[in-house]
This record gives structure tokens, sequence and C-alpha cells, in this order.
């Protein structure tokens, strides 16, 4: 790919040869011939010293920082976007062609889309249904009557249990699993009784999960992750949440049971909710931040338990000034006490 067709591709403007030529795109520090560097972030203009960059797709704020030192840019309003545009044209997914490997075992009454691929050793039981050109990976397990929405794709030992219904171009990662039981037990005589997980699983189109989620069924209600949600890896969503339209979940999120998100709600890496909360539409929730009560639409929570962002920032700067506040009360308590002595 030339810089001029990149520039048409990402609507970044080029400064330089139209006719320099690339094939892939790189760190900044690892550019050179033929590979455009990536410069989207500040942090990362030290490595432009070592660097042999002769392009680079950079940030419109950072192109003054290097116009005088590499000689071609491409330079983009939004660099992450045009870098994922540019990463699709020059690595374009691999065609799967359709088939069903002979090790692969189908149940009665499973139907079938066309062009559908399905690896080795997959499992689909009665009644499950597949949409067309969908790609079921080798020791995939799909539970009696679900349903496969067209061009998804299911990596490699991807359980979906009984029921589990995935909209068109879900991808689920390695390990992930769909539909399983919600933790629900309630104290008898005897001990933990369980109650039965008797809900549905519901993914909505354009969905992507990371590797080894686990998303449970609903108890009576139904699981809901909503379209164009994307999460990270190790993410646990627990029976009868509700995650709203594009919404991102970061490595090692947890939800409990019965919370609501609305649309757009990014919760970062290790963050959690307890049960039966409503997060408004648009809400961010910080790194490791433990989420307790309804947070209302469009704020940034952050800290245990989880709080708005300067209501936060001001707890911790006032933490700060303990030790020396400490030292002050001592040396008052000290003093009072000397005049107290003198009194007597």
């Amino acid at each position: 790919m030339d810089l001029a067709g990149a520039a048409a591709l990402t609507g970044a403007r080029l400064e330089g040869q139209s006719g320099w030529t690339f094939d892939r795109v790189v760190p900044v520090d690892q550019a050179g011939r033929g590979r455009l560097g990536f410069l989207g972030d500040r942090r990362y203009l030290k490595h432009l010293d070592s660097s042999s960059a002769e392009a680079l797709l950079v940030s419109e704020s950072l192109s003054a920082s290097v116009r005088d030192r590499v000689p071609n840019l491409l330079i983009a309003g939004r660099p992450r976007l045009a870098l994922a545009r540019l990463l699709d044209r020059l690595h374009p997914p691999e065609r799967a062609f359709p088939g069903i490997h002979p090790t692969a075992v189908l149940g009665k009454g499973v139907r079938l889309g066309r062009d559908v691929r399905i690896d080795a050793y997959a499992v689909l039981e009665e009644d499950v249904e597949v949409g067309d050109r969908a790609h079921i990976g080798a020791h995939v397990s799909v539970g009696a009557g679900s349903s496969i929405g067209a061009d998804s794709r299911l990596h490699p030992h991807v359980v979906l249990y009984p029921g589990t219904r995935l909209g068109r171009r879900v991808v689920l990662h390695a390990g992930t699993v769909v539909g399983s039981d919600g933790f629900g037990f309630v104290m008898s005589e005897g001990g933990h009784e369980k109650i039965r997980q008797v809900g549905g699983c519901i993914i909505g189109d354009d969905v992507e999960m990371g590797a080894h989620c686990c998303v449970d069924r609903g108890s009576i209600g139904d699981t809901v992750i909503g379209a164009g949600t994307k999460t990270d890896n190790l993410v646990h969503v627990a029976h009868n949440v509700n995650v709203g339209d594009h919404s991102l979940l970061i490595a090692q999120v947890g939800i409990s049971g019965s919370t609501t998100l609305g649309k757009g709600v990014v919760m970062a890496g290790q963050s959690g909710a307890t049960g039966h909360l409503d997060i408004g539409d648009g809400a961010r929730v910080a790194v490791q931040t433990g989420v307790i009560r309804d947070v209302p639409a469009g704020t940034s929570v952050v800290g245990f338990p989880g709080r708005p962002r300067a209501e936060f920032w001001k707890s911790m700067a006032a933490m700060r000034r303990l030790p020396a506040l400490r030292e002050r009360v001592k040396e008052l308590e000290e003093r009072l006490s000397a005049l107290e002595g003198k009194d007597e």
C-alpha cells in the first residue's frame, strides 16, 4: 500500500511522498523502510530518537513534534481508528472454507445455513441452528436448542449451554462459556439448596468476547449482552445481568446478578459491581473500582466504594495529609499536657 491509498482509506492528511509504500504498521521504534510507524501517544515520542522511521501515522496533536524529523506523515485526528482501518486492509481475516470435519458430531434436527464450517471434534446437540457462513472451531460444544447467527465465529473449546442465543457476527474466543448456571443457592435444613437456573442467555449482534469469559444464564429471566459490546479476557457476567449496547468490559471485570448496565458503559480492569444495581448510560468505572450503589448516567467512579472522581481525589489528598496532621495533633497534645502541668 502507498501513502496516497492509506490517506484515502483513513481520511488522514498526507504530508510527503504519496508513492512511499509499506506492507506493515509497526511501533515507532521498529519503523523503517517498508514499515509505517505508529505514533498516537506522547509517551512514545522518546522512541523516535532510536528509530529509522521514514513515515509515520501520527496524531494531529503530535505532528508538529515530528514534522522536522520524519519526511512522510499521515496525520489523523483519530489515529487509532486510522490504525484499525489500515490493519484491516493489510491483514484481512483468513477465509474459512466451508465444510464439516468428519469427526464433528451433529445431533438430530441440527439446521445449518450456507457455507458453514465446523472443525474437528465439535459437538452440536439436537435442534441447534447455525446461520450462514458461521465458523465453529475445534472441540466447541453447542447445547441443544441453541442458535448461532450468521457470520459468527466460535474459537476452539467454546461452550454454549442449551438454549443459548447468539446474534450475527458474534466472536467468542477460546474457552469462553455462555449460558452456564448462575450462582443460586438458598439455605435449608440440609444445607445449601440449589435454585434451578431456568432463564436464557442472549448475546446480541456484533458482540466479541475474549478468552475464558463466563456469562451465566438467567435464573428465571434472561441474561442479555447488548449489541456491539466487547469484553476482554476473563470477564464474568452473572445471572440476569443486562449489559447495554456498545459497552466495554475490560480484563477480570465481574458483575453480580441482576445488575443493569446502560449503553456505552466502560468498566476497566479488575473492577466489579455488586448485584441489583443500575449503572447508567455512558458511565465509567475505573481500574479496581468496587461499585456498591447505583451510578448515574455519564458519571465516572473510582476506588472502593466507587465514588465520583473528584470526591475520590479529594479524599486521597486528605489521606496524604494525615501523617502530618497526626504529628501536629501529637505536638498539640504535648503542649496542652505541659500547660496543664504548670496550672497544677
